[in-house]
């Protein structure tokens, strides 16, 4: 029986749920550009540079700040990146049709797990509903039952906005959920909603700072595929579970 402090889970997706950065929207991103005949060109040491920016509208615009200043001064250039950006999503839709981009391990099984359990879940991220659609089976998809994504808020993270929009539609304290993250960004939104806030890292974030978190992993886990943690403990278990939510939860509380 889950105890009653914990009731709901939330997922970023980008990272979190799938390893979606460097094969995925990097990949996509550089056919919008080609297919606009334009020579940028993001190779993966300048997309992990780029992913300090949350919001793919947001990070071509930074892009052009530090790299293509005369772009911005084209009276059209706000309608433009988001004609680039419409591309870009349209792009990496079809490659997440392709079967290109698995789910993180883990991430399936704790899903079907704490829904079966009757624990709610949610998504918090800035990738657009479109990309969400593309990346999750539906029968998974329809596990949620909250999903901020895109331009739900104005402002993305590392703003906790997004995390207190979906707080606020499932009608819970923060202190009544946990938060999925792999990012810098992701994490100080988090936590600044209140939300006790477990890492899956990956190979665009492994150096980030994560201070505040729960617990630092390389992946939630699966059978024969163990999870490992970088910062924080297991508490001798291979792989994530509700039990060790459950625990992973309470001290988060009992130390607030």
């Amino acid at each position: 029986m889950l105890p009653l402090m914990l009731k709901a889970l939330i997922f970023d997706v980008d990272g979190t749920i799938a390893d979606t950065e460097r094969d995925g929207h990097r990949p996509a991103f550089n056919a919008a550009f080609a297919e606009a005949g334009m020579a940028w060109h993001w190779d993966e040491a300048l997309y992990g540079e780029l992913l300090a920016v949350t919001g793919g509208k947001e990070r071509i615009r930074h892009y052009c700040q530090r790299h293509a200043a005369d772009f911005l001064k084209s009276p059209d250039a706000a309608e433009r990146i988001k004609a680039l950006h419409a591309a870009k999503t349209r792009h990496y839709v079809s490659l997440l049709g392709g079967g290109a981009i698995p789910l993180r391990p883990g991430v399936e099984r704790l899903l079907r797990q704490a829904h079966g359990a009757g624990l709610r879940l949610a998504i918090a991220t800035t990738t657009t509903p479109e990309n969400i659609v593309a990346l999750l089976p539906a029968d998974l998809l329809a596990l949620f039952e909250v999903i901020g994504a895109g331009d739900t808020v104005a402002n993305k993270k590392p703003a906790a906005d997004i995390y207190l929009w979906v707080l606020q539609q499932l009608a819970l304290p923060p202190t009544a959920c946990l938060a999925f993250e792999d990012s810098a960004n992701g994490v100080k939104a988090s936590l600044g909603a209140g939300l006790p806030t477990l890492v899956t890292e990956n190979g665009y974030t492994c150096g980030d700072d994560f201070s505040g978190a729960v617990a630092v992993l390389c992946h939630l886990g699966d059978p024969g595929r163990p999870a490992v943690a970088r910062c924080g403990s297991l508490h001798g278990k291979t792989l994530v579970d509700l039990d060790l939510l459950q625990i992973w939860h309470r001290e988060c509380i009992s130390s607030s």
